[in-house]
């Protein structure tokens, strides 16, 4: 186990963890204190999947169980997110369902070219996708101003970066 694999597993168990805290009922515990800690345990969550893909390139630490680990970890971090926010009435049910779809079919689709041996590193988009999601979810766990707005950039960016993975794959399958 290679230490950006470990990192990936670290998001899995925080996954859980960052939903348990956004559901759970703390009575004695003031709302603004639930919403600081869940937000630490995304960001340490968040942060941990720039440094796994950052080291794992940097370190020639790239392994087709990260190719796989990865973006599963990502998923998990991002749906115990959103379905948090979700449940607290914090985020429109239609935009979250329409990010979730695309995450879940994108890496199901990078799994199938995987399979093909074509590449499947992430490409810009992906990654300001990424960045948009992670800022737009912190925004509402603070339950800071502009929230909605970045909710809905986040959306765009997602749909947009997952129309891009499609196309690269057509272009790769027409070349072969």
């Amino acid at each position: 186990m290679n230490l950006p694999n470990a990192l990936a597993l670290l998001r899995i168990f925080l996954a859980p963890l960052l939903f348990f805290i956004l559901t759970y009922d703390f009575e004695d515990v003031h709302q603004s204190w639930v919403n600081y800690f869940a937000t630490v345990v995304f960001a340490i969550a968040a942060m941990s999947d720039f440094f796994d893909g950052y080291i794992a390139r940097s370190w020639k630490q790239v392994t087709t169980l990260g190719e796989i680990l990865d973006p599963l970890a990502d998923k998990m971090l991002i749906l115990a997110a959103f379905l948090g926010l979700l449940l607290l009435d914090r985020a429109n049910a239609w935009v979250i369902y329409l990010i979730l779809i695309r995450e879940f079919f994108i890496t199901g689709f990078r799994i199938v070219m995987l399979s093909e041996n074509l590449d499947i590193s992430a490409s810009f988009a992906g990654k300001i996708k990424t960045l948009s999601q992670v800022i737009a979810i912190v925004f509402l766990l603070m339950q800071w101003h502009f929230d909605e707005i970045l909710l809905y950039l986040a959306l765009f960016l997602t749909l947009y970066s997952g129309f891009e993975y499609i196309f690269k794959y057509y272009r790769l399958k027409v070349k072969a």
